[in-house]
């Protein structure tokens, strides 16, 4: 597939260094030349510097011959005009827009094909509050996904000492839970992926990724780690925009309610623009993240959660190493950058969440082939879980009328579950991945993918031989 990438900021690095090796032809346009020299020098692509507003540097970059135009520079404007060129001029199938407005989500027709003709829009603020609400949801998990409209749940968790799983095999989890749908799909101990079987023991400090129905996930999780008390007050700092909109998600018309929140921004102008916008039991306030007598005076130490969303990696993660020493219960720093969240492991910061891994998985979506309903970044890009259709027959395909155990899948990728919708039951089933279930056609597959480089083999296996169509 031929992509070009019109950005090469950090959403454009990490969606090339995504699909780079995974034999897909990338082109990378930005104006800055060190950065575009930086990524050709680093990575398999080609890159081009100048406008992408231009016609002609869009065509120097093989605009003609384009499958997938992915706008996701900085700018709205610019995003949304990139997508208008490569439907008019260069009749680029796939359009996809990054738009930060949330204001441009009350006019879909703008931006669609009466409009700018986006055939997608990714919400990178949108993407980012949802990860962040299941996380308020379950404060145990260092990160939760949903499949199949919430029907399974694939979740990671570091296993505590003490909790009834830690230091017994994995196979005990089927005799702890006999009648819970549930799977263990890997382990990472030390950073480094465990080749796991029903033998293998789960030790302190492990980060389990694991798939169950979605009204299990609490029992699964309580056997690698004591349950939490719910969350209720919670402290937004850094970021008073995301914040107003975070709080609205949780105690506006339509949210969960009963929560505290207080909103802290060093910009007064904005709080003051803000504060109509302020939804129930919310507090907007001027201040600094990392001032520790206005985290004092706002009572940090009730706090059962502090979550720093400033633009500034180092401030969000200052702000939480303080909110812990001051007594917040648990707390999330915003960082983008992998080398801070692989040196936050093992400290005082209870989770790091990542504004570019919640868009890419948007984003993965629309890029991976076959009928991907669903892509997620799994370890800020170490594995992917995906959830595709299985379509064909016995003859057309090779998953299709087959036992789990005799479909021939690449090293490492695990089957973890089935959604399978049947006309005996309202609700999809759940089947979690034994060796001898089988494959049914149009069973939603959830696959979990240990690295980017076997996705091309996944991509293979699910494909239907063209005579099926």
């Amino acid at each position: 597939m031929h992509i070009l990438i019109i950005g090469a900021g950090r959403i454009g690095r990490s969606v090339a260094e995504n699909l780079v090796n995974e034999s897909n032809d990338i082109t990378i346009v930005d104006q800055d030349a060190e950065r575009v020299s930086a990524l050709e020098t680093r990575l398999d692509l080609r890159g081009v510097t100048g406008n992408a507003l231009s016609p002609s540097v869009l065509e120097s970059a093989g605009a003609n011959d384009a499958d997938m135009i992915l706008a996701v520079t900085a700018n709205d404007e610019t995003n949304m005009a990139v997508c208008l060129l490569a439907s008019q001029l260069f009749n680029i199938p796939t359009r996809i827009a990054r738009v930060r407005n949330q204001e441009l989500r009350q006019y879909p027709r703008l931006l669609a094909e009466e409009g700018f003709q986006i055939t997608s829009t990714i919400w990178p603020e949108q993407a980012l509050n949802e990860s962040l609400l299941r996380l308020i949801e379950f404060p145990e998990a260092l990160q939760i996904i949903d499949f199949a409209e919430g029907k399974a749940v694939l979740f990671c968790v570091r296993a505590v000492a003490g909790s009834p799983l830690v230091g017994r095999p994995i196979g005990d989890l089927a005799v702890h839970l006999p009648h819970v749908p549930a799977r263990i799909v890997s382990v990472f101990r030390r950073n480094r992926r465990l080749d796991i079987s029903s033998e293998t023991v789960i030790e302190s400090g492990d980060e389990v990724i694991a798939l169950s129905s979605g009204r299990d996930v609490r029992r699964v999780i309580s056997e690698l780690r004591q349950h939490e008390e719910r969350i209720r007050r919670i402290m937004i700092a850094g970021n008073a925009r995301l914040g107003v909109q975070l709080a609205g998600l949780l105690n506006g018309p339509e949210g969960r309610r009963g929560y505290t929140i207080t909103i802290l921004d060093e910009d007064a102008a904005l709080c003051t623009s803000l504060a109509a916008a302020v939804p129930k039991d919310t507090e907007l306030v001027t201040a600094n993240l990392t001032d520790e007598e206005a985290l004092t005076e706002l009572c940090v130490d009730r706090c059962d959660l502090f979550i720093s969303l400033s633009s500034r990696d180092e401030n969000n993660i200052m702000g939480a190493l303080l909110a812990k020493k001051l007594g917040a219960r648990r707390v999330i720093a915003l960082t983008d950058s992998d080398t801070f969240s692989a040196l936050m492991q093992g400290t005082q910061i209870d989770v790091t969440v990542s504004s570019t891994q919640a868009t890419i998985g948007e984003l993965l979506r629309h890029v991976r082939r076959g009928d991907v309903l669903a892509a997620h970044s799994l370890r800020r890009g170490v594995a992917e879980a995906l959830e595709i259709v299985a379509h064909g027959n016995k003859r057309s395909s090779k998953v299709v009328g087959k036992r789990i155990a005799d479909i021939d899948l690449p090293e490492g990728v695990e089957i973890a579950a089935l959604v399978r919708d049947t006309d005996d039951i309202e609700e999809p089933e759940v089947l979690i991945a034994q060796k001898d279930v089988v494959v049914e056609p149009e069973d939603r597959v959830i696959v979990f993918v240990p690295g980017k480089r076997v996705i091309p083999q996944v991509e293979k296996l699910f494909a239907v031989d063209v005579g099926f169509f």
